[in-house]
């Protein structure tokens, strides 16, 4: 009996969810209405306070949106430094590539003049704006010894600075050609 009585508590809980999930009420429409509408506009150069922190859980506001941080578009970081850290390192497999927390990893890559080294990159974009500590990157070197292993071997110091130039300089061209075109 009490089997069926917390079964039947568990099925109403799930039902209730579900019921208040699928509610599309009047009031739920006139609210977004508004929030679109007028009120929005605003509001917009306003930032958006929830329990999260400005900008909620995925981070931004509407001011995002236009001014310096136009380059946002639908991902979560600035689209421009994404698209260009793509465009740079395009050579490379890519592992992994997450744009709303910003994180592309490489597998390794050997270079056709060198078999006996390769190089793996961390990229991290770090915000929606195109600026030069907006992106970070982390390049890692192996050489192969004499056994057939690979082994962790020294970068040097300025590799990751010379690739960040890199793709700060193609996320500016991209930004400029898209300005020429409107």
């Amino acid at each position: 009996m009490i089997k069926f009585m917390v079964r039947k508590s568990i099925l109403i809980g799930i039902i209730a969810v579900f019921s208040l999930a699928a509610c599309e009420g009047g009031v739920n429409r006139e609210v977004r209405r508004k929030t679109s509408g007028e009120i929005g506009r605003q509001y917009a150069d306003q930032p958006s306070e929830t329990i999260f922190g400005e900008g909620g859980i995925l981070g931004g506001s509407s001011k995002d949106k236009t001014g310096a941080d136009a380059g946002s578009g639908g991902i979560g970081v600035n689209s421009y430094l994404w698209r260009a850290t793509l465009d740079t390192i395009s050579f490379m497999p890519v592992t992994s590539a997450d744009p709303f927390g910003g994180v592309i990893l490489t597998d390794w890559f050997a270079p056709p003049d060198t078999p006996n080294e390769r190089f793996k990159l961390n990229v991290y974009v770090l915000g929606k704006a195109l600026r030069a500590d907006g992106i970070q990157v982390s390049v890692f070197r192996q050489m192969l010894d004499s056994a057939g292993q690979w082994r962790d071997s020294a970068v040097e110091a300025d590799a990751s600075r010379k690739i960040e130039d890199s793709i700060l300089t193609r996320a500016r061209q991209l930004r400029n050609e898209t300005r020429m075109q409107e």
